[in-house]
């Protein structure tokens, strides 16, 4: 458990205070002048209302600047951020022609596939030739190609299961298969820390959501111990059906999930373990396998593997693998397979292709490099950073390494300044976390030379004697940085 420093949460609790009182006044006068105006609403009521219209317009119009920021080339290491202007204070961004070159710390390119590559790159292109850019149709109608069955036949020997099943986004995959795996009458049991497509998949199956506490087993345990006991509400009869979902990494903290506690226990209570391996597949592991792999996990002790290929493939979509009745089953039934359009073919080629470079089948040992180098990047930026005083949190072997800032005006002064020097960061702040741990979140890749992560490092640390975010500095624990792996209560 990290401790936020007293000073920081009371600054931050202070700050929202602010924002929120004076948002509220000025919605209060603003209610006043509208009144003697004329309104176009004509008695409709205002489709923008709420805690999250409030939210946009007091809080995150200020800071607008800081997301959503325009590319103009691929997501390599270095890319080219365009510049935009406001002329209603940040209400609106306005392009420009202008662009600056900058360090890219932000996206998910964990191996580098996302440039041109000198083996996945001209098969992209044939395929684009010999297909087209998309199937223009669900798979149960045309949009089933060779590639598409190649595809799921690669993914499921990669990962280590007898089927598998592909999808053309990521985020869909999980939000339209967990309501087919499970409805009303059952039990789905999630970590505190899953992502939003987990959350509203779980919501939107009907089925009865418990949490436990994030990444921690022995409270898993107690939840299922309890539910079990009780039985579904009201009725008390049995569950029909026991889901219990994690992440392999989990994408805000950069944590590992304790995967090997967490199937010994579902395995005790004969529950099913749903693992989301978006930030994990391909980018851990000896090769690249994922926290299976990294972890000593067999494949067969997951019932259902998912994962996308947005960010160690250099491509779109997801994929769900399993037994052989269950890639079956969600044929039948899945409506991101029965009505979505299909992935790309391009898209698919590029996945197959980005395998092979990893397996080493395209005939050199690049994949094998890739491997090792974003381990040896990865755990390189997060030991500095924490010698520098950075708060940092998650786990050593993982590409996502997030640095605390707690007061929301860190968060544009730390982007601001960044991009400033050419480099550039991703923001993380509420709601996409909780309220007093907003963070910067970084994504190292293969692709980063030693030259490039010394560059972010100076740049970060000068940032941060700027806006006085190193709190480590100020009575550090020597076990808490010496393990490199944090929880977030």
């Amino acid at each position: 458990m990290i401790k936020i420093p007293y000073f920081s949460a009371l600054s931050t609790y202070f700050s929202f205070g602010l924002l929120f009182v004076f948002g509220h006044v000025r919605d209060f006068f603003r209610k006043i002048f509208d009144y003697f105006h004329s309104s176009n609403l004509q008695g409709y009521a205002p489709i923008c209302s709420g805690q999250e219209d409030f939210y946009v317009r007091r809080y995150y119009h200020r800071i607008q600047d800081c997301f959503g920021r325009p590319i103009s080339s691929a997501p390599d290491v270095w890319f080219d951020i365009v510049h935009r202007y406001s002329n209603d204070n940040n209400k609106t961004m306005k392009r420009t022609s202008k662009v600056t070159r900058c360090l890219n710390l932000g996206s998910y390119n964990y191996l580098g596939f996302a440039a041109a590559d000198e083996y996945c790159t001209p098969r992209v292109i044939e395929t684009l030739n010999r297909f087209s850019p998309s199937t223009c149709s669900p798979r149960v109608d045309g949009g089933t190609t060779t590639l598409h069955k190649e595809l799921e036949e690669s993914v499921a020997n990669f990962v280590g299961k007898p089927a598998a099943i592909v999808f053309g986004m990521g985020y869909a995959t999980n939000a339209a298969t967990l309501p087919v795996l499970i409805g009303k009458g059952g039990l789905i049991v999630s970590d505190s820390l899953n992502h939003s497509s987990i959350i509203n998949g779980a919501r939107g199956s009907g089925a009865t959501i418990r949490v436990f506490q994030h990444n921690t087993p022995s409270h898993l345990e107690e939840v299922l111990r309890q539910h079990i006991a009780e039985g579904q509400p009201r009725t008390h009869r049995p569950w029909k059906k026991i889901v219990v979902l994690v992440e392999g990494i989990y994408s805000m903290e950069g944590e590992l999930c304790k995967l090997p506690e967490i199937v010994a226990v579902c395995k005790k209570y004969k529950a099913y373990v749903y693992l989301d391996e978006a930030h994990s597949i391909g980018a851990v592991g000896q090769t690249g396998k994922g926290v299976c792999e990294l972890l000593g996990v067999d494949t067969a002790d997951v019932d259902v593997m998912m994962g996308t290929f947005t960010k160690s493939f250099g491509s779109c979509g997801g994929y769900i693998a399993g037994s052989k009745e269950l890639i079956q089953y969600l044929q039948y039934t899945s409506p991101a397979h029965l009505y979505a359009t299909s992935i790309s073919p391009p898209a698919a080629q590029q996945i197959i292709s980005s395998i092979r470079v990893i397996l080493g089948e395209d005939g050199s040992g690049r994949g094998a490099e890739k491997l090792a180098r974003i381990r040896e990047n990865s755990n390189f930026f997060r030991s500095e950073l924490q010698k520098m005083g950075f708060e940092v949190i998650g786990d050593y072997d993982s590409p996502v390494i997030s640095i605390m800032l707690y007061n929301p005006a860190k968060i544009p002064a730390f982007s601001r300044e960044c991009l400033k020097q050419n480099v550039a960061v991703v923001m993380s702040a509420f709601p996409a976390v909780p309220l007093l741990l907003s963070r910067a979140r970084i994504c190292i890749s293969a692709c980063h030379t030693k030259e490039d992560l010394l560059k972010a490092l100076e740049v970060i640390s000068q940032v941060g004697d700027l806006i006085g975010i190193k709190y480590s500095l100020a009575g550090s624990n020597k076990q808490h940085q010496e393990q490199g792996a944090k929880k977030l209560e």
